[in-house]
């Protein structure tokens, strides 16, 4: 058994970072431009008048003094948010100095830099929430310690997105802003705070109020509007180019920077012109990303792709007064059950590319779209998440770094929370293996997004395969055309490792050299003993799907380079009655060297002759099989006897991928003869024990 390790990477990121921007081939677009329609229409519905107005008026949320709106909306959470706010009224504001920054050039490290911004900004959040909460003006003082702080602070962007500066070093560049996610989303919570508390603040001192509308202008305002940063704002996608990734950084940044113009412009035209621009901008990546509603970029980015697409429509609705609507739009409320179909269970979902396998989706933000989208399947899965330990929890405001739903959960708080005390009731005389079904019964057992290739199957026996074809530079991308996951009772058997702790490898050249983003360590074949290429033109062809059936089938020979002598190769799944079949059947130019079948799976696994234990009672593996015994869940595997397999063992000492798998994952291994026909067919069959 050959033993590999994954080498301990010392440090991680925060946000989602853009891969390897402007590298992509020619991919689909789509001008099919949903908000511009609906804002014009708007607009010449108004008589050809500005929808929008300057003062923040329209902020759908009580004023700070209305203790009876804070009241209605917070509820029972009151104490508990004030409670929190009071563990910031001794807190020491952190100050990140240059070599902070600095060290993401000397070594990578960015967490030295980012940790002490992202402690400031849940601060920040906390005490604003608790000042709302409470209304007694105990939190002001350190409100304005800390926005005082954060607005003598050169730049508010990370260390590793500042090279985008003219200057292309970590370290701000005083004359030169630029925006990124982090930027844009702690100005929105400097504007926030500054709506709520600025008459508190001018009675401290109007300086503090000063400094805040100079460092939102100067850090958000001007730089949206500033030409000569606009490479640097590449997420504004404006004069798109073929061949240009549109991902999660786009409606991230423009809800945020929306957020901003709108509490804090004064000036009506550039009001209405930053309208205008965002409108045409989010419009870019729903053009971007597929109909379908399937976010390539995986569940853990959903939040942040379909979930800032989905706030940035949000703030529009309700600066407008409504007259802006997108939710009952069917790509909009796709882009939103995406999230519930492609949880699998017990914590784990789907994780294609660079996505984790094993989170709980934004509770809050999933009820949210789901009400605003009129989809029950939606709110009833954020209600089925708050299920645990033998009962319903009540809801309660997130007080992360993330001010805007902070604020959008009070909203939706009070109707939250009457569902889940009339689900804690049942309860109490229902069994939970029968109540949480009916939570997810309008999960439908077949999902196929036909322009992301993503199928998504459950067999009524317990089983979920998910499967994907594409091309190999979708947004964090891995090479995987073809590849799939199994799970057996929501408990992982064959698995995509998803990604480790990201470093400047991972949005480098380099990025390929990682094992986890390779062909060979996903469920793939190396064709002629040649793994799959990375770029726009290895991609599937030919692919199929058939919910009734529970079938799925690609050729997946276009993923392959020119040396692997590869005409053609059907790879096909077929899902059923606790059986899973897959079929690959192929025909090659030539014969150059062995196929190998890998398939990458978790948990022990025993080939033919080796003795296994299963419930106390010891068997032997037979001829043509192996045996995969995981934590809950076992399957025997049935192979081709033209093959030969062996397993390898991928130590995982990084903590990002151990924290999901645990210590290792197997490879399993199934190699044909040098001299094998260069056309013919491959089975396996994996029957859950």
């Amino acid at each position: 058994m050959t033993v590999f390790r994954a080498k301990s990477l010392l440090f991680s990121i925060v946000t989602l970072s853009c891969f390897l921007y402007g590298a992509a081939e020619s991919r689909a677009y789509e001008e099919r431009n949903y908000i511009s329609a609906a804002y014009e229409a708007a607009i010449a519905a108004n008589g050809g008048k500005s929808l929008v107005s300057t003062g923040g008026g329209w902020f759908p949320y009580p004023d700070w003094s209305d203790r009876e709106g804070w009241a209605s909306l917070l509820g029972n959470d009151v104490a508990r948010i004030v409670a929190e706010g009071e563990k910031y009224l001794d807190y020491e504001w952190k100050v990140i100095p240059a070599t902070a920054y600095i060290e993401y050039e000397r070594s990578g490290e960015r967490k030295i830099m980012e940790n002490p911004l992202e402690a400031n900004r849940k601060a920040l959040n906390t005490l604003i929430m608790a000042e709302l909460a409470e209304g007694k003006g105990r939190f002001i003082d350190q409100l304005a310690n800390g926005l005082w702080m954060s607005c003598q602070m050169t730049s508010w962007v990370l260390s590793a997105h500042n090279p985008r500066q003219s200057s292309g070093r970590a370290l701000p560049d005083p004359r030169e802003h630029i925006i990124d996610l982090v930027s844009a989303q702690y100005g929105a919570t400097v504007a926030v705070a500054w709506h709520f508390f600025r008459d508190g603040f001018d009675k401290l001192d109007p300086s503090i109020n000063y400094c805040i509308e100079d460092a939102v202008r100067t850090r958000i305002l001007d730089p949206y509007f500033d030409e000569s940063v606009r490479k640097a704002n590449w997420w504004m996608a404006d004069g798109w180019q073929p061949g240009q990734i549109i991902n999660n950084w786009n409606p991230w940044c423009n809800s945020n920077v929306l957020l901003c113009f709108l509490l804090m412009e004064t000036d009506q035209t550039r009001l209405d012109e930053a309208v205008a621009m965002s409108v045409k901008s989010v419009d870019r990546f729903m053009n971007f990303v597929k109909s379908d509603g399937a976010c390539e970029e995986g569940p853990s980015y959903w939040g942040h792709a379909a979930g800032k697409m989905f706030d940035y429509l949000s703030v529009l609705y309700d600066a407008t007064d409504g007259k802006v609507s997108l939710f009952g739009n069917p790509q909009v409320r796709s882009m939103g059950e995406y999230i519930s179909r492609s949880y699998i269970g017990n914590s784990y979902v789907v994780n294609f590319a660079d996505a984790t396998a094993k989170m709980t989706p934004d509770i809050y933000l999933t009820y949210r779209f789901g009400k605003k989208a009129d989809s029950r399947e939606m709110m009833d899965f954020a209600l089925y998440l708050l299920y645990s330990d033998g009962s319903f929890r009540l809801p309660a405001v997130p007080l992360g770094n993330d001010t805007y739903r902070s604020l959008e959960t009070a909203r939706i708080l009070a109707g939250m929370t009457e569902e889940a005390e009339a689900l804690r009731l049942r309860a109490e005389s229902c069994p939970a293996e029968e109540l949480l079904p009916e939570l997810r019964k309008s999960v439908p057992a077949g999902s196929w997004y036909p322009e992301t290739e993503f199928c998504y199957l459950r067999d009524g026996y317990g089983n979920f395969l998910a499967a994907k074809g594409g091309f190999n530079n979708e947004s964090h991308n891995h090479n995987d055309v073809g590849t799939f996951i199994f799970y057996s009772d929501d408990s992982p058997l064959f698995v995509d490792a998803g990604v480790g702790t990201y470093t400047k490898k991972t949005f480098s050249d380099e990025r390929y050299t990682i094992w986890s983003m390779q062909s060979s360590w996903h469920s793939l074949p190396l064709i002629n003993g040649v793994p799959q290429s990375y770029g726009g033109r290895y991609r599937s062809s030919d692919v199929s799907c058939n919910l009734a059936k529970g079938e799925f089938s690609l050729d997946i020979s276009g993923a392959y380079p020119a040396e692997a002598a590869c005409k053609a190769w059907k790879r096909s799944y077929r899902l059923g009655k606790g059986r899973l079949t897959i079929r690959d059947s192929f025909t090659l130019a030539d014969r150059r060297a062995a196929d190998v079948e890998n398939f990458l799976v978790l948990g022990d696994v025993y080939l033919p002759g080796e003795e296994y234990e299963i419930d106390g009672k010891r068997s032997r593996v037979r001829s043509g099989q192996v045996v995969i015994i995981g934590e809950r869940a076992a399957a025997e595997l049935s192979f081709s006897k033209s093959l030969t397999p062996s397993v390898d063992t991928m130590v995982l000492d990084d903590p990002r991928l151990a924290s999901v798998w645990g210590e290792v994952l197997h490879r399993i291994s199934f190699a044909s003869s040098v001299d094998a026909p260069v056309s013919a067919s491959y089975t396996f069959t994996v029957t859950v024990l």
